[in-house]
């Protein structure tokens, strides 16, 4: 019986190396069976998908792509002095770009052209929206302005009680609704006009006395 089974053991082992054999030989896809389900196995490992590519983009084509982008929609800074829906003749300095120049005569009137600023709306005389207008002023620097035109800062480090009377070196702005030729910030000499501790009655009394010693 043992001999008589032995042959039948090896028959039945040699079938199970021949099915793994077949089955390797198929997976592998040199084989002739082409089943539908090993179909999408054969292509994932073929066809792996789309890759993500990379680009180095240099900084100057970076800038110039970004310059086609929408400006920010911060409010200019001179907005919080531009009325809405005024005069545009009445609008203060800042909110208009106006095109002068040198060549008028000091003291005489002169008329400019001048435009709004972005973001700035105005009128004209009969209420209708305007960007271009004219302005009438005295051809004159800021610098050469009347006292009452602008303002300075005072100096809190002088003393009016001295002779010869002192001065300090201020920094001054041309009021906003003036209209004037050159910068409207200028540095000018002053007369100190604070006590330096003294009372105000005191420092007047002081102040006449040294005035009339400093004339004697």
């Amino acid at each position: 019986m043992e001999a008589a089974a032995e042959p039948l053991r090896s028959v039945r082992l040699l079938s199970r190396v021949l099915l793994f054999l077949s089955q390797c030989y198929v997976l592998s896809g040199d084989g002739s069976l082409n089943l539908e389900h090993s179909q999408p196995l054969a292509q994932a490992i073929k066809d792996p998908g789309p890759t993500g590519i990379f680009t180095v983009v240099p900084r100057a084509a970076e800038n110039k792509m970004l310059s086609h982008l929408p400006e920010s929609t911060e409010i200019p800074p001179y907005m919080m002095k531009c009325p809405s829906n005024g005069l545009c003749s009445r609008l203060p300095a800042d909110c208009i770009d106006c095109a002068t120049n040198f060549s008028c005569t000091y003291g005489k009137p002169v008329t400019f052209d001048c435009t709004v600023k972005p973001s700035v709306t105005c009128v004209d005389q009969d209420l209708k929206p305007q960007r271009n207008f004219v302005i009438n002023m005295t051809c004159r620097f800021c610098w050469q302005l009347p006292e009452t035109d602008y303002e300075c800062a005072n100096s809190t480090s002088c003393m009016t009680v001295a002779c010869p009377r002192q001065r300090y070196l201020a920094n001054c702005t041309v009021r906003d609704h003036i209209h004037c030729l050159g910068n409207r910030t200028f540095p000018k000499l002053l007369y100190c006009n604070w006590t330096g501790g003294y009372k105000w009655s005191t420092a007047l009394a002081l102040s006449s006395s040294e005035a009339s010693s400093c004339v004697q």
